[in-house]
């Protein structure tokens, strides 16, 4: 089905990019090569018209909000909100506010959890709470490379079952350090003097993930790993392309020799690993932090990942030993397939763009039973 979306160039603050959704519309904003994740959107660049027609406001069946909210918000508790763009974009809710039209904010980042301040818009986030009642929202994907395309020569690679599974991870993950402690008293101390409800700690998710991996590092009874863990972050460089690859290709290889990854959140309450993981074809254990996934009302998540409650990381050795355990030599092979299909059909850009039309139409399907019973 194809969508009729709406939005104008006018309200897409100076010297800011438009949403991902966009970018084959106004082909001016197309990321080039030299962007790290330009190879992301390809295959969505090349679909798009089957998908989305760009008309006027009278015709629109959404209205698309040009700005991702991530560049006015900004993507740290320290960041300042750029108020010019703000406004500009209020100003553009504004104008579509007596259309009856479904405006829709792209809100992508570490700080994507937290209210958007337009009155009845659909937010679509990376990251939300499932115990918390938010604005109206879809939660998307983390977009990420085509890992088999890009760095895998179009193959693959699957594991076979071993007696003792391997656990890779490759990235950072420090220790709760008194660096790290004082970072959250700064954290806090800042939310209360802005009076903003204090929220979950930034730095909760390196805490986290550094215990599950000295848990695991600690199980060899139970567990292999496949380790390469970092104590500050490695940002890919746009400028320099071959550190950049290296980087990559070791995140990647890491990723290749392991039969599951960790998954735990960062700063913000989503893993972009997850996605990268399901992406090459792996197996995440995905550590559960009162996190909403996407499509999760039709995706049963539980059956692509390890699903560890984040109160269980004490006993995450021994749960991805018995799940490895209960999984037959076949299982195994076909689950890796399951998850490389459902990033590609549901995860990847083309995949999560293809199925959005089906988003609005439950909502429209909503929204007529709750008329039909207020009669």
């Amino acid at each position: 089905m194809q969508l009729n979306i709406y939005s104008d160039k006018n309200y897409l603050p100076e010297g800011m990019e438009p949403v991902i959704i966009l970018y084959p519309f106004w082909k001016e904003f197309i990321p080039s090569e030299k962007h790290p994740w330009s190879r992301a959107y390809g295959k969505y660049i090349e679909i798009s018209n089957s998908l989305f027609k760009m008309t006027s406001l009278e015709e629109a069946d959404i209205v698309v909000m040009p700005t991702n909210w991530r560049l006015i918000r900004g993507d740290s508790w320290r960041s300042k909100v750029n108020k010019e763009a703000e406004n500009l974009s209020i100003k553009f809710a504004d104008k579509v506010a007596n259309s009856g039209k479904e405006i829709v904010v792209f809100f992508a980042g570490d700080c994507s959890s937290e209210e958007v301040p337009i009155k009845n818009v659909t937010v679509i986030r990376t990251a939300a709470y499932r115990s918390k009642k938010t604005q109206k929202h879809i939660v998307m994907p983390s977009f990420t490379e085509d890992f088999v395309k890009e760095y895998l020569e179009g193959l693959m690679p699957l594991r076979q079952k071993s007696n003792k599974p391997i656990v890779g991870f490759c990235g950072l993950a420090v220790d709760n350090s008194w660096e790290t402690k004082l970072k959250e008293l700064l954290y806090h101390g800042l939310m209360l003097t802005k009076s903003l409800e204090l929220g979950v700690s930034p730095y909760k998710g390196q805490n986290l993930r550094s215990q599950a991996l000295k848990i695991l590092a600690e199980s060899p009874s139970l567990i292999n790993t496949n380790f390469i863990i970092r104590d500050k972050s490695v940002f890919l460089n746009i400028d320099d392309i071959e550190r950049r690859q290296k980087t990559r290709a070791e995140y990647v290889k890491n990723m290749v020799e392991s039969d599951y990854i960790l998954c735990c959140r960062g700063s913000g309450n989503y893993s972009i690993r997850l996605y990268e993981t399901l992406s090459c074809g792996r197996i995440p254990i995905f550590i559960d932090t009162d996190c909403v996934l996407p499509e999760d009302s039709t995706i049963d998540w539980k059956k692509y990942c390890v699903w560890i409650d984040e109160k269980e990381i004490p006993y995450i050795a021994e749960k991805v030993a018995e799940f490895h355990s209960n999984i037959s030599d076949q299982e195994f092979l076909d689950l890796q397939h399951e998850c490389r299909n459902l990033w590609k059909n549901r995860l990847s850009p083309e995949g999560f763009y293809t199925n959005l039309h089906l988003h609005f139409q439950a909502k429209e399907i909503a929204s007529e039973l709750n008329l039909g019973t207020s009669k």
